[in-house]
């Protein structure tokens, strides 16, 4: 039986059968005025909803208008979002995917179990679809909850070109809400997008407006600026992009836009929130009411009760609330490096606004974030695989209850206050060499795409993100998650695969383990059929990662036992940190493995996995 896999299945002529082009008529407001965007067609926001057995889309491009300012844009059936494709599990579904754009394009769905030859990431899994065709996407629904769809074609998604999905469960959601919302976050830019890629890659801080503003708010020593300096980063840089180059959006809409969600006093409404941006996290919190998170990227968990959440690229949670004694509530997305916000309401009648809070202090990067040994500041390692680690046997274990999230102070000074004890009272910033390749394992390569090591990296699970270690209400955190529905397999994995995510932040070039994409292209990870592996990610850079797999989930290593661990797709890793995954390899196939920030994909850091088919030699 021959191995299905991207190196023979890209050779596979258009006419076989279950995956060919076929000819297709092209509505009017699909067709495109340019290569990338940005013609004559005003492409407006928000989103219909499309299902059945079979669902026709059609890719083009135009011009977007958010908040008064025009910036290309590709959108699905005319509209940014795409429209929501709603599914239900145990169907069949052919989904018609045209392109008539100028340039290739393709449409990854996001999170689905499938083949992987429908999973559309050109290059790996198919061959994209050409200017005018038609591909053809047929698989059965074999889950249910939260997904999301988007291009895997250069730099599309930065323009519009994604949208959501919900797949109802068979037999009834056990999930009971009275009213069911999506809430999609983005980014848009006026700027075309291989414009932001050029400039990131001459000068990363060229869009970072905060990284030169640091005030007598958030003051620096002499010493501190030579550390700075030393490390040519600035605390501020959280983000590669902020506003005012980004505006935020809910649902296609910005902030003054008046995208709004009715309900009734005491119904419970589920928000389900998507991050379908290109390069941003956000932090999501409704003022006065609290959130129950009841699943994470399409997976449910049990229920946990928080009043603010971190939210990477790619990742979904589904919320539900309970409005009651009050006639509106804002639902407040800020960007993590606080720049801007995406906005939106929930009202007892149409037009109905309650107060929006101010930006809240840009948080400032500590010595934790530059996987610096910080003590009473460990999030805990959760490792259960010692003889398999290759990091020194310290439990360092942290206790949220040791820090002290009731004292007001501003983000940055607190930060600031976290690492005084191991930087600022009694250590040379002499001593913190950020590029000591020594501390790298001999099978990371060292080369200009390196130049940021962290020293002494740890688990930080139970770490609830930028600027929000020190805020006085309940935050989600990963090591809160418990999976709703015990895991299948609970197997002892077998052997641990440990992974550098590397960067040189000047150059703007990202990477696994000091390889960039373009050099590993066609040396993929390799597991075999059904084997239960744990994966470990080392962040040695300074930025968070949203880590995503295709075509499986895996189990976040969060201190559950086996059968608790919760399922997901998309994993944060906090800056300096380490996080960890067991995984059960069971869809055959080559799948992508990559960080989901655009720019930083586009810079080098994605991989493939192959996964062995069944009865395949070991």
């Amino acid at each position: 039986m021959t191995k299905l896999n991207r190196r023979n299945f890209l050779t596979v002529g258009a006419g076989a059968a279950g995956f060919g082009y076929m000819a297709a008529a092209i509505p009017a407001w699909a067709q495109g005025h340019s290569v990338h965007g940005g013609g004559d067609t005003l492409i407006p926001a928000g989103f219909d909803e499309v299902n059945g057995e079979i669902i026709d889309l059609s890719i083009g491009s135009g011009h977007r208008i958010v908040e008064g300012r025009r910036g290309p844009g590709i959108a699905v059936n005319g509209s940014v979002p795409g429209p929501l494709i709603r599914l239900k599990e145990g169907q069949n579904v052919r989904l018609n995917v045209t392109n008539n754009l100028g340039v290739d394009s393709s449409i990854h769905w996001h999170g689905l179990l499938l083949p992987f030859q429908f999973d559309g990431v050109p290059g790996i899994s198919f061959p994209g679809i050409k200017p005018k065709e038609t591909f053809v996407y047929e698989f059965p629904i074999r889950q249910s909850g939260t997904y999301w769809y988007h291009s895997h074609s250069g730099l599309q998604e930065q323009s519009g070109h994604y949208g959501p999905m919900i797949i109802e469960p068979r037999g009834g959601d056990p999930i009971k809400a009275d009213r069911d919302y999506i809430l999609l976050l983005s980014d848009f830019t006026t700027l075309d997008p291989h414009f932001v890629m050029n400039r990131l890659r001459t000068g990363e801080g060229y869009f970072n407006r905060q990284q030169n503003t640091m005030t007598d708010d958030y003051p620096m020593t002499a010493e501190e600026r030579r550390m700075w300096a030393k490390m040519r980063m600035m605390p501020t840089d959280i983000a590669d992009i902020g506003a005012p180059t980004y505006t935020f959006l809910a649902n296609g809409r910005g902030p003054s836009e008046g995208l709004e969600y009715l309900f009734r006093a005491g119904e419970r409404v589920r928000l389900r929130v998507i991050n379908g941006s290109a390069q941003s996290f956000f932090n999501v919190r409704i003022p006065g009411l609290s959130m129950s998170v009841v699943a994470t990227d399409g997976q449910a968990v049990r229920p946990v009760e928080v009043d603010e959440f971190q939210i990477g690229t790619a990742e979904t949670y589904d919320v539900i609330v309970e409005p009651s004694g009050a006639e509106a509530y804002s639902i407040v997305a800020e960007s993590m490096d606080r720049s801007g916000m995406a906005l939106a309401t929930l009202a007892s009648r149409p037009g109905a606004r309650a107060a929006v809070p101010a930006l809240r202090d840009p948080p400032l990067l500590t010595m934790a974030d530059m996987g610096m040994n910080h003590g009473e500041m460990d999030h805990g390692s959760g490792d259960k695989m010692d003889g398999m680690n290759h990091e020194p046997k310290t439990k360092e274990t942290m206790d949220h209850g040791k820090m002290d999230h009731g004292k007001k102070k501003p983000a940055a000074s607190a930060e600031i206050d976290g690492m005084a004890g191991m930087s600022m009272a009694g250590m040379s910033m002499d001593g913190m060499n950020m590029r000591d390749t020594s501390l790298l394992p001999p099978d990371v390569a060292i080369g200009p795409g390196v130049d940021m090591v962290s020293m002494a990296p740890v688990d930080k699970m139970g770490d609830p993100g930028l600027g929000l270690r020190d805020v006085d209400h309940r935050v989600l955190n990963y090591r809160m998650l418990v999976a709703r529905d015990a895991n299948t397999d609970t197997r002892e994995p077998s052997r641990l695969l440990e992974l550098h995510l590397t960067g040189n932040m000047e150059r703007y070039m990202w990477s696994f383990d000091g390889r960039m994409y373009s050099a590993v292209s066609d040396v993929p990870i390799g597991f075999a059929w059904n084997e239960r592996v744990r994966v470990k990610l080392i962040n040695n850079t300074m930025m968070a990662h949203p880590i995503h797999l295709h075509g499986m989930f895996f189990e976040m290593v969060n201190g559950q036992s086996p059968a608790l661990q919760p399922r997901k797709n998309t994993m944060i890793v906090q800056p300096g940190a380490s996080a960890q995954f067991d995984l059960t390899a069971n869809e055959a196939g080559d799948w992508a493995f990559h960080c989901h920030l655009l720019y930083h994909m586009h810079g080098g850091m994605m991989q493939t996995v192959t996964v062995a088919g069944p009865g395949a030699a070991s």
